[in-house]
């Protein structure tokens, strides 16, 4: 829980201030950040108290990635059924896997992979959503305080609109709702919370959206669901409310708090942005799961520039990986695209056309320094835990990796002095280190990682 990390540090201030210190420190004591700085200032106590690891040159701390939005049960399919849109997807593949969860021994079993798996990728905090059932859904969240995971874990709720098989009467899940919420307080976790979660609101009936508001407001909770992921999702919810907008759903039912979190947002109206911004709701930026699934292109640009919060998410099993490094990558991706698309008019043959007058010139694709916030401060801000962890301030719990560019599948070379006089890279070592683990490293690049102080993976694991 107590230590002195001396070598180079990077974290997230904002949108925009990435912090790189080259020569650093950073003191951690009962697994909280009492410093940090460059190595010229360190104090005197914590040299000499704390026990010392001092990085290599290949080496670096990152604060800890945030999963905003990820399908614990979905894991076991990873990478099936990604040939189909959304509603399709969920009947085929999605309905018949999450019923099996009824089974405990089996949930047992995917979810120590999944917590196990997300850890050795970076995630120090994730927000989870279960299936129905609120006993499997009660043996995630041990299993996150098993292996000292920070989660949010919430039992699904749906009543409407699903397969016969796996459906709930409005009265058992707002009763189990409540009895897996207490079942997660009594586990006494300072890591492991509860988060109110109907799956979106085609699966719900409005009596059962506004009691899980109430639990919500009762508990003083967390809530997730998704928003405005594909087009025909969109027009379904309005013909089944009668609403304008899929976003008033939501707040008619007093579901929209600054503790909410509305995964996927691609096809958001301007009105909904406003009512969002209202509520200081988040959206959990999904691209993976976006492109895959053929729901859009997600403009964060966009969301950002209405002051909405955002974060990332991996939605496996829509997305293919629990890694948020893809998802870091596929949002870069996503952005560029979306650059290109609004300043070109390109043929099919790749040809370029004159943009035409309305053609925003002006857009700016997301840079590294921007992924890398939406993967940690941006994200804990979105899931309103940016007083506890997301960078390393000072007063928040110490959760980060211990990132070695150096092992596969990076190679590191030497490059000799008059070429590097020669070059007219304005970016520091670290800002290029940084890069190459954002853009080529895996999960074999985080040696180490740590959640409220305590080391939760070694590179062996």
């Amino acid at each position: 829980m107590d230590h002195l990390f001396l070598g180079s540090i990077a974290h997230s201030k904002s949108l925009d201030d990435l912090e790189t210190i080259e020569n650093g420190f950073l003191a951690v004591k009962n697994g909280k950040i009492v410093g940090i700085g460059d190595r010229a200032s360190l104090p005197a106590e914590y040299s000499s108290t704390l026990p010392v690891t001092t990085l290599t040159s290949s080496q670096f701390l990152l604060p800890g990635f945030v999963d905003c939005h990820i399908h614990a049960p979905q894991y076991p399919n990873i990478g099936v059924g990604l040939d189909l849109p959304l509603l399709q997807w969920l009947e085929t593949y999605t309905f018949p896997l999450e019923a099996a969860y009824k089974d405990n021994d089996f949930a047992s079993k995917v979810y120590s992979a999944v917590v196990r798996r997300t850890i050795s990728c970076g995630t120090t905090l994730a927000s989870y959503f279960a299936s129905n059932y609120k006993d499997s859904s009660l043996i995630l969240a041990k299993e996150a305080v098993k292996q000292g995971q920070r989660a949010l874990i919430g039992k699904v709720c749906s009543n409407a609109s699903s397969p016969d098989y796996y459906i709930e009467k409005t009265e058992d899940s707002l009763r189990d709702t409540e009895t897996f919420i207490n079942g997660v307080i009594n586990l006494k976790s300072a890591l492991v919370k509860p988060i109110i979660t109907p799956r979106f609101a085609l699966s719900c009936t409005s009596e059962l959206l506004t009691g899980l508001g109430g639990l919500a407001t009762k508990y003083d909770l967390h809530i997730q669901s998704h928003i405005s992921e594909n087009c025909d999702e969109i027009k379904a919810v309005k013909r089944m409310f009668q609403k304008g907008t899929y976003t008033e759903v939501y707040e008619d039912n007093k579901l929209l708090t600054h503790k909410c979190i509305m995964a996927h947002g691609v096809h958001l109206e301007d009105a909904e942005l406003k009512l969002l911004k209202k509520y200081d709701t988040a959206i959990a930026h999904c691209p993976t799961s976006n492109t895959k699934l053929r729901s859009g292109f997600c403009d964060v640009r966009r969301l950002l520039n209405a002051g909405i919060k955002v974060g990332l998410g991996t939605d496996v099993a829509g997305g293919h990986n629990v890694s948020i490094l893809l998802a870091i990558h596929d949002a870069l991706n996503v952005s560029l695209s979306l650059n290109i698309i609004k300043k070109q008019n390109i043929l099919g043959t790749g040809q370029i056309q004159h943009p035409s007058d309305d053609c925003n010139k002006d857009y700016q694709a997301l840079e590294y320094k921007n992924a890398l916030y939406l993967a940690t401060l941006g994200g804990a801000r979105a899931l309103a835990l940016d007083n506890v962890c997301g960078n390393f301030a000072v007063g928040k719990e110490f959760d980060a990796l211990l990132v070695d560019i150096s092992n596969k599948p990076l190679d590191l070379f030497d490059i000799p002095l008059s070429v590097a006089e020669k070059s007219s890279a304005s970016h520091s070592r670290l800002d290029k280190m940084i890069q190459k683990f954002l853009y080529v490293g895996d999960d074999r690049n985080i040696n180490k990682v740590f959640i409220s102080g305590k080391q939760v993976k070694n590179h062996s694991d």
